[in-house]
């Protein structure tokens, strides 16, 4: 079962060199080379400025494979990411037919 991701990265000053240096279509052919590597596909990149430097959406074959891909980024130094798991409607609607029964603190 594949997963679709929501890669966000903030270079540290470093990084931010090597961006400079190697120019962004460097960065996201690596992106591409490193989602190749887990068996995945890079489906977008774009960078931004903000909180976040570079967003990318990611087809990765499972969890597993994508936190092999960022424990290799992570160990860089370089850049910090955050991952969010991606859902279709169809499987929010599953989601949602299975929400069981809760009761709230205080409640």
């Amino acid at each position: 079962c594949s997963s679709d991701l929501l890669v966000m990265g903030s270079y540290s000053a470093q990084g931010v060199k090597g961006v400079i240096a190697q120019g962004g279509s460097a960065r996201v052919n690596a992106i591409k080379a490193l989602c190749k590597g887990i068996g995945g596909k890079l489906e977008s990149c774009y960078f931004a400025m903000g909180e976040h430097d570079i967003v990318a959406i990611i087809e990765a074959p499972d969890n597993v494979s994508m936190a092999a891909a960022s424990l290799a980024v992570g160990a860089s130094g370089l850049v910090a990411i955050k991952t969010v798991v991606l859902m279709s409607a169809k499987e929010m609607d599953e989601a949602a037919s299975k929400v069981p029964g809760y009761k709230a603190p205080g409640a």
